[in-house]
């Protein structure tokens, strides 16, 4: 085990992949129903990556004001509303199959296809 602690790199987003999963949680969801969140000063594994690779964060909203799960996810009494499961999966699959297909030229919404 390692004696010295590695602080954690702030985690930005990069503009570009914001703006893309921005566009496409739009598209999906509605534009109401796609928020900014405010800055957090909490610490974030995803950082390490962001560092490494154009990121961004985005949530999928876990708590339901009638069934009282209105915590945090580090609350003891947090309870994910599971019903935003299967949506919160069909973001992160259409951000990065858009992504894909924009970026590697192939496929339905492209002239080329793959060999």
């Amino acid at each position: 085990m390692e004696s010295t602690l590695i602080p954690y790199p702030p985690m930005i987003n990069h503009i570009s992949m914001y703006d893309h999963a921005k566009a496409v949680g739009e598209r999906l969801l509605g534009g109401s129903n796609v928020q900014l969140t405010t800055s957090s000063m909490g610490a974030e594994d995803f950082s390490f990556f962001s560092q490494k690779i154009p990121a961004a964060m985005f949530y999928i909203g876990v708590g339901s004001e009638t069934m009282g799960q209105v915590h945090s996810v580090h609350s003891p009494y947090f309870f994910a509303n599971e019903k935003s499961l299967p949506i919160g999966a069909a973001l992160h699959a259409a951000v990065a199959i858009e992504y894909l297909d924009k970026n590697l030229k192939i496929g339905p919404l492209n002239e080329e296809k793959a060999i």
